[in-house]
């Protein structure tokens, strides 16, 4: 996929001319004369503008269909606006057999703000994500024709710079779209080891590290949690690590840690059956862990950052881990497995051990962890848990510039005594109150008081149950936008 921006007209399969709506009125924001006519004149004639098509014929026609589609505001962001005009342009275009086509902004004086090269690059990263579906398994899909070039036209801005960040958009995005198809991918296919084997493919096809622990190097590691959770599986445990250390930069790291839940059947405290199948999608912190590895490492970002994945599937069996099972985290903190449902956490209390030995300047850790965050949040936000009033407000700024968007939760001590176990040292479970925020807690008692963490629980946002804009059903890759955002801040 090509995607260019330049002042020059070009010849293109399918021309898209965007409008808006000001003051009860249309407004083209193409500077055509003749786009102008045809525009005034379908909008007297037609009673919707947005997505209608007009075929021009005779000599000099630069392209085989015209469509008018409506830019919508979103209010306070422009950087969203644009973004969801790319995913309309690869929503009108999707049932079209064409190579190539082009947006038309040429004349956006009518805005009521100067345009910035960030539009143009978050216009790319809709089209790219709206333009994605998981149609592995669909053979027919595979077979058309995708569109190979889209050229935006506008003569505001210079074509070099903006070229340069829609290039690194298009890049994030499609590492996006890798961390889409890992949570999309069938429980069956992706185990702990197809995990690791991708996130290898990727290291090496973008030139950063992976590292795979086995399970002897989990046990000799002491990591009670990840392998209490992996008791009841016939798939084995692995613990990735991936390192992106550009050369030349110094410093302390950024620690990234992923949930890494290949599917989640809830173990013995077994799930309903109903919406089971989306447990698949339990890997989403992982995915975006790798994916925004893969980012950085993409447009080569100058910070030194490190990923981590413990990873496992959840399974009932007779050799599962049961209610009331006391286990030894590696950081010789003992829990109390209340239900064996609550897994995710004791998977990460060892991930964030073993970020330690690593001194890091900040860790984040993204887990799809309670059910309780999405009744307070939905799939519109995810929560974030931190004392780190600094970072916090970094992550909400990425969060509403890449629109995915986070939300504070206190980690008051006064949720304390709901994780306190009367035969371990913590509980793993606190109750049917505060349910999100006492799962940021237990995992807190395994960070440094004076280390800088944030908990971000993704739950509600990492899998969709029907499109939202740019975001098809499945797997929304949430969290590699926002984290390669906020370690842009990193960058010295």
């Amino acid at each position: 996929m090509n995607i260019k921006f330049t002042s020059k007209h070009k010849p293109a399969d399918t021309h898209f001319i965007f409008f808006f709506k000001q003051k009860e009125e249309f407004q083209l924001l193409s500077s055509s004369p003749d786009l102008f006519s045809l525009f005034s004149h379908i909008n007297k004639t037609e009673d919707s503008l947005d997505g209608f098509r007009f075929y021009p014929d005779g000599k000099g026609k630069t392209a085989e269909r015209i469509i008018f589609l409506e830019l919508k505001p979103v209010k306070g962001n422009w950087n969203e606006t644009f973004r969801r005009a790319g995913n309309a342009l690869a929503k009108a275009g999707r049932s079209l057999s064409h190579l190539s086509a082009s947006a038309d902004f040429s004349n956006l004086t009518q805005l009521d703000a100067k345009p910035e090269a960030s539009w143009f690059a978050s216009f790319a990263e809709g089209f790219v994500l709206g333009s994605y579906q998981y149609t592995t398994y669909k053979k027919d899909e595979n077979k058309k024709k995708k569109l190979r070039e889209l050229i935006i036209l506008c003569n505001e801005l210079s074509g070099k710079t903006v070229n340069a960040a829609i290039e690194e958009s298009v890049a994030i995005s499609f590492s996006q779209i890798f961390a889409r198809e890992l949570v999309n991918a069938p429980g069956n296919e992706l185990t702990p080891a197809e995990l690791a084997s991708r996130a290898s493919k990727s290291a090496k096809e973008f030139e950063y590290k992976c590292t795979v622990l086995n399970k002897k190097q989990i046990k000799d590691l002491k990591m009670g949690g990840l392998l209490a959770v992996n008791k009841g599986s016939v798939n084995e445990p692995v613990f990735i690590i991936l390192e992106h250390k550009p050369k030349g930069v110094k410093g302390k790291p950024v620690v990234l840690v992923g949930k890494g839940i290949t599917f989640d059947t809830g173990g013995i405290s077994i799930k309903p059956s109903a919406g089971m199948g989306d447990m698949k999608g339990d890997m989403g912190g992982a995915a975006a862990v790798i994916g925004t590895m893969e980012a950085i490492a993409r447009i080569n970002l100058p910070v030194h950052v490190i990923g981590l994945v413990p990873s496992t599937d959840n399974m009932p069996s007779g050799s599962a881990q049961c209610p009331g099972d006391i286990i030894t985290s590696m950081a010789g903190i003992t829990i109390e497995v209340d239900n064996t449902d609550a897994e995710g956490r004791l998977i990460l209390c060892d991930a964030l051990e073993y970020a330690k030995r690593y001194k890091p300047e900040v860790i984040i850790d993204l887990a799809t962890l309670t059910g309780a965050c999405v009744v307070a949040l939905g799939d519109k936000a995810a929560g974030l848990m931190t004392t780190d009033d600094e970072l916090s407000q970094t992550l909400i700024l990425a969060g509403t510039k890449t629109y995915e968007r986070v939300w504070p939760l206190p980690l008051f001590d006064e949720y304390a005594p709901q994780i306190k176990s009367d035969v371990a040292d913590v509980k793993n479970v606190g109750g049917r109150y505060a349910g999100a925020i006492t799962a940021g807690k237990f995992l807190q008692k395994f960070v440094d008081a004076d280390q800088s963490w944030a908990h971000i629980d993704i739950a509600g946002p990492a899998f969709l149950d029907s499109q939202d804009q740019y975001l098809s059903k499945g797997g929304s890759g949430f969290g590699v936008r926002l984290l390669t955002d906020y370690l842009r801040t990193k960058v010295k």
